[in-house]
C-alpha cells in the first residue's frame, strides 16, 4: 500500500475496533486504491466474524469489485459472494442462502443487495461505492440489514460533491 492508503487502513482497523460506529468518507480518483482500502475493512470484519457488504450502482461494477475482492482475499481464505439482478434463478438462490446463514462473509452487490428477502444475521461494515450515486433512503436500506444495530460505514466516492461532505461532517 502506499503512505495514504496505509493511513486510511489504520484509521479502519482503529474505527472497526472502537465502541461507535464509523462513517468515514474515502475519496480518491479512479484508480488511487479505495478498493484495496476497502477490502482491507471488509477482511478485518469476516475474519472477526461477522459480514461486510460492499454496494456498488452497476451491475459491470460489482463485478469488477468481485473479482478483484476475490484476488485480493484469496490468500486469506475469504471468498467473494456476488449479488446482482443479473444473476440466474439458481445463482441468485445459493447467493441469498449463503448470505443469510451468514457463511457468506463478504459480498458484493448492486442495489439486489437492497431487497428485502436479502437477510444479514451479522453485517457489521457497510461499503457504498460511488455513495453519490444512491439515495439516503438506499444507503439507510443497507445500513437497516444490520438488524437494528448500526454497522460500520464506508462511503467511497471519486467525486466528493457537498451533500456527501456535509452528510460525514
Amino acid at each position: 500500500p502506499t503512505i495514504d492508503q496505509a493511513a486510511a487502513m489504520d484509521a479502519l482497523r482503529a474505527d472497526l475496533g472502537g465502541e461507535e460506529p464509523m462513517l468515514r468518507l474515502l475519496q480518491g480518483d479512479v484508480g488511487s486504491g479505495k478498493t484495496l482500502v476497502a477490502a482491507y475493512g471488509l477482511a478485518l470484519a469476516a475474519i472477526a466474524g461477522h459480514q461486510g457488504a460492499l454496494l456498488a450502482p452497476t451491475d459491470l461494477l460489482a463485478r469488477q469489485h468481485a473479482a478483484t475482492l476475490g484476488d485480493l482475499l484469496a490468500p486469506l481464505g475469504l471468498p467473494v459472494t456476488l449479488l446482482t439482478g443479473s444473476l440466474s434463478g439458481a445463482g441468485t438462490a445459493k447467493s441469498l442462502a449463503t448470505i443469510a446463514d451468514g457463511s457468506a462473509r463478504v459480498v458484493v452487490g448492486t442495489h439486489a443487495l437492497l431487497q428485502d428477502r436479502v437477510a444479514f444475521p451479522r453485517l457489521a461494515l457497510a461499503v457504498i461505492d460511488e455513495q453519490h450515486r444512491f439515495g439516503v433512503g438506499q444507503r439507510a436500506a443497507l445500513e437497516a440489514k444490520a438488524g437494528g444495530v448500526a454497522p460500520h460505514v464506508l462511503l467511497m466516492t471519486a467525486t466528493p460533491i457537498p451533500r456527501t461532505l456535509g452528510q460525514v461532517l
